[in-house]
């Protein structure tokens, strides 16, 4: 994807675009980057790709390994296994802080355009379904009242795009089924803090088995980098 046709100063649609091709290993893991290849390979300027590079080092989307050297940020198992860990931690507390205040009604909708979306055929499928998802987590963190705590959840949840991204290509459908997005909206809806952390641990738990069991039931991976 190229975005020649937007204005220089669009620095979200460049990020998203950047975005998306790390989710989608476009860019793949340890793969080198500059402003020339940003220019290249999706018509971004060099003042923006500056820019992007700079915040996206900050945000560790991308590495310098060296004073001329950037490169994507590896994906690897402890990669996996620190952020489920980290959401583990901080997604239980977010939900049960806002579960009085969410939208039901539209995270009931969203959850539905996730199940229609499957099974997966194809690539764009697969980065809009998690897209979607991203949104319904990100929905259900809003109205926590405090901006940080959302600022880290949604990083968390774009390094879950990568990989998810991984069990998507492999499986072939997504790694959480209609019952478990079901009884997260359903438990979140009771309001009861207690009950809520443990379920929303409980199904974090359990994704992370099943996409770990996915990768290493796939010889491809016997990597440091985990591509698909």
């Amino acid at each position: 994807m190229r975005i020649d046709d937007m204005k220089n100063g669009d620095d979200r649609k460049a990020s998203e675009v950047v975005m998306d091709a790390i989710v989608t290993q476009k860019l793949a893991p340890s793969q080198k980057v500059s402003e020339n290849i940003f220019s290249d390979m999706f018509g971004i300027s060099r003042s923006i790709s500056r820019n992007l590079i700079e915040r996206l080092i900050a945000k560790q989307f991308l590495v310098s390994v060296s004073p001329r050297v950037t490169v994507v940020a590896p994906l690897t198992l402890l990669d996996i296994k620190q952020n489920f860990t980290l959401r583990k931690i901080l997604l239980p507390s977010i939900f049960s802080l806002t579960a009085a205040n969410v939208d039901f009604d539209k995270l009931r909708a969203l959850n539905k355009e996730i199940q229609d979306m499957q099974p997966i055929t194809d690539d764009d499928s697969a980065l809009l379904l998690l897209k979607k998802n991203k949104e319904l987590n990100l929905l259900m963190c809003e109205d926590a009242g405090y901006p940080l705590m959302v600022d880290w959840a949604r990083q968390l949840e774009d390094t879950a795009m990568r990989i998810y991204w991984l069990f998507l290509k492999t499986q072939r459908r997504f790694p959480y089924s209609a019952d478990q997005q079901g009884m997260t909206l359903d438990v979140m809806k009771t309001d009861e803090p207690v009950r809520i952390r443990t379920v929303i641990h409980d199904i974090l738990s359990q994704t992370e088995e099943r996409i770990l069991n996915a990768i290493f039931s796939n010889d491809q991976f016997y990597t440091q980098d985990l591509k698909v």
